[in-house]
């Protein structure tokens, strides 16, 4: 069983195009649903895998305290992999036909309010090249409104500071051009200067932009390590994301105007329902607005 999954993982990366989260995502639901099969319902064989079968592991997760987006997300991992069994000519029967999704209510993003991401950027100190780095890291994010996963994936070659955009490739290995703006070009001027020389290891060579001590490219652990930190220093009680900045980048910018299909192409995102999440946002947020401030509220 666990051979096939290895085929439908190389399928997910070779084919597909997935990106390395979405992927490793795909293979943990399906290591557990695997482990569910073989200890609690002893099939070894995914043709003898039934609709019950599935249903009973949903049921496991329920059990086990699992949220309905979790749930939904396990139904759609092991769909995609009975279906590429049954093309793949592994089985001849798909059990997840009419296994349907629970419904789920899309929690509202926590975003910053305009103040608390001036005094979030303005956490990191220019006094040596660590701050640099951060404070460069903190505009790029908010500038831009990348996922944390794209901006420690760019490498050198992917910003344009006289052309003022920034190249970076998304899920789907999709590439997207964004603009930045004069703040966040500064920042990164000022750390391609006096930050990001004082990184690079002699030992060891990196094309990456944001760098580690180690002179290797930055993690997703080590940048939220960074933002935790800053963002304790800034006295910033919300509770914060890796993707805050990202949710407060799109926020503002409808707020302030902006056209959403204008937002979805800068945040990459396929559907624009997901785009949508933020006029709700928005519409939260002046209610709020009007109930603190109307005399009449």
């Amino acid at each position: 069983m666990n051979e096939h999954l290895k085929d439908f993982i190389h399928f997910l990366v070779v084919e597909k195009g997935l990106s390395k989260n979405t992927v490793v995502s795909y293979e943990r639901d399906l290591k557990s649903y695997i482990a569910y099969l073989k200890t609690t319902e002893s099939v070894s064989d995914f043709e003898l895998a039934q609709r019950t079968h599935i249903i009973r592991f949903l049921a496991h997760l329920k059990d086990d305290g699992k949220s309905s987006k979790t749930i939904a997300r396990h139904i759609a991992s092991i769909r995609a992999f009975h279906q590429f069994l049954l093309r793949e000519r592994v089985v001849g029967h798909d059990p997840t036909v009419h296994i349907e999704s629970p419904q789920h209510e899309r929690t509202l993003p926590k975003v910053l309010s305009l103040q608390e991401v001036e005094v979030l950027l303005d956490a990191p100190k220019l006094v040596d090249h660590y701050g640099y780095r951060d404070k460069a890291m903190l505009e790029l994010l908010y500038a831009t409104g990348i996922r944390v996963s794209e901006l420690i994936g760019l490498n050198m070659a992917d910003v344009h500071l006289t052309m003022g955009f920034v190249r970076c490739i998304g899920k789907g290995n999709k590439e997207r051009i964004i603009p930045i703006g004069k703040t966040a070009s500064t920042a990164l001027e000022e750390y391609l200067q006096q930050g990001r020389p004082k990184f690079v290891s002699k030992n060891h060579k990196d094309d990456a932009l944001f760098l580690n001590f180690h002179g290797k490219r930055l993690t997703r652990q080590g940048f939220w390590k960074i933002l935790k930190r800053l963002a304790n220093e800034a006295n910033i009680k919300k509770e914060l994301t890796p993707h805050t900045l990202r949710h407060s980048f799109a926020t503002h910018l409808l707020e302030n105007g902006a056209d959403l299909r204008a937002v979805q192409e800068m945040l990459g995102h396929a559907d624009i329902s997901t785009t949508q999440i933020y006029t709700h946002v928005t519409k939260t947020r002046l209610k709020d607005v009007y109930s603190k401030f109307h005399p009449r509220a």
